[in-house]
């Protein structure tokens, strides 16, 4: 992992990490040396994430979600699974009945707040790198980013294949991208090139459904 990020993070740098989860991915930007803002909306996770980086000046958490415009929105809480808690209704309707999604449940609705990407720049600058993993609301954390950051990843998923193309268009219209892809937790590039967003569209249309997910990165080129 700190092979992977290391690609984009020089020490002292500004991550932005979006969908925060449990922290693997804060742990690893700060063995790097970077600094963290990291967003996580789920109260349980939220909580774990305190109990890790309350006393790590280097890491500022936030009980938020990220999203076009700020507000607040419904959250969509997956007991069983805090991981896949989403505020995607999209994404639960996808899941349903899909290969791979047996049994998932979505129990509970809060409310929570939410930011940007562009405000949060304004806040605490321009980041190095923004990781965003949420369930099937990555096109809709994208929209709230209107000029273009240096290198970021997004999760995608099989059952919303659709959602990742809208990634990459808009991606597309902020600036130019090259991309490459990692299946599942690999956190192995397949390309090890920076490719077209036409060659990485292709690349997850041809994927078997039981791929399942991986991450999209992009850098300025």
């Amino acid at each position: 992992m700190d092979a992977l990020y290391g690609r984009f993070l020089a020490k002292s740098a500004l991550a932005f990490d979006i969908g925060s989860h449990v922290g693997d991915r804060i742990a690893s930007f700060r063995r790097l040396g970077a600094r963290v803002v990291a967003l996580e909306p789920q109260p349980d996770c939220h909580a774990v994430l305190d109990a890790l980086y309350c006393c790590d000046g280097a890491v500022t958490l936030m009980n938020s979600a990220c999203g076009p415009r700020p507000g607040e929105l419904t959250l969509h809480i997956n007991s069983a699974n805090p991981t896949v808690t989403t505020a995607s209704a999209e994404f639960i309707k996808s899941a349903d009945g899909a290969g791979g999604w047996e049994g998932q449940i979505w129990d509970r609705e809060i409310t929570v707040p939410v930011t940007t990407l562009d405000q949060l720049i304004a806040t605490h600058g321009m980041p190095g790198f923004v990781k965003i993993d949420v369930e099937g609301f990555e096109a809709d954390v994208l929209a709230g980013l209107s000029k273009p950051v240096p290198a970021l990843s997004f999760e995608f998923t099989t059952i919303q294949r659709d959602v990742a193309y809208r990634c990459l268009e808009q991606l597309q219209r902020l600036g130019g991208y090259g991309f490459d892809v990692a299946l599942g937790e690999s956190q192995k590039l397949t390309f090890e090139r920076w490719v077209s967003a036409e060659a990485i569209r292709s690349h997850i249309a041809d994927l078997p459904h039981e791929a399942n997910s991986g991450d999209v990165y992009a850098v300025l080129v």
